[in-house]
């Protein structure tokens, strides 16, 4: 079967607690106590599917079921544990939107930044500038740095990028 998305006994562990001896530790000035010995939370255990192209993917549960920490598997934003993930073709994750922007740029710079993070190619983001503009508003501050634009704005900007990139999984 031809896939686009594909999770193949996928898990994800976090480390909660005292999972790392401190300096003291390490120095032998405090009491030692087994870095092993701290809990570890599964948010994510040996989960499997595939996605077929066109198909489209709700992921619904209770708070703590491991949603979150799935979308950050997709768009690569955290690594599992074990298994394995693949995705063919391009691909956009809104879960992190505007993350690959840097404060100091200016909203003009951060459109061509986040675009490339996108994998969208300079002539890509070229053709599409206007149409990422007219969409996020921001015409009157595109040349002022991101660090000065209100939350929003830097939201907007980022989801006009990522929904201008075309790709063949929007996560």
């Amino acid at each position: 079967m031809s896939y686009s998305i594909r999770f193949d006994n996928v898990s994800k562990r976090y480390r909660i607690g005292r999972g790392l001896p401190s300096l003291r530790q390490i120095l032998g000035l405090g009491r030692a106590e087994n870095p092993q010995s701290a809990n570890v939370h599964w948010a994510v255990r040996d989960v499997s599917w595939q996605l077929a192209p066109g198909e489209a993917m709700a992921i619904i549960g209770p708070n703590g079921a491991g949603k979150t920490t799935t979308l950050k598997l997709l768009s690569r934003v955290t690594q599992p544990t074990s298994g394995a993930i693949d995705i063919r073709g391009r691909y956009a994750a809104l879960i992190e939107l505007g993350a690959g922007f840097h404060p100091d740029l200016t909203g003009r710079e951060n459109i061509f930044l986040n675009g490339a993070i996108l994998g969208m190619k300079r002539s890509e983001i070229r053709r599409r500038f206007d149409q990422i503009v007219d969409f996020a508003g921001i015409e009157q501050y595109l040349d002022t740095p991101v660090k000065r634009y209100s939350s929003g704005m830097t939201a907007r900007l980022g989801f006009a990028v990522a929904a201008h990139v075309d790709p063949d999984v929007l996560l």
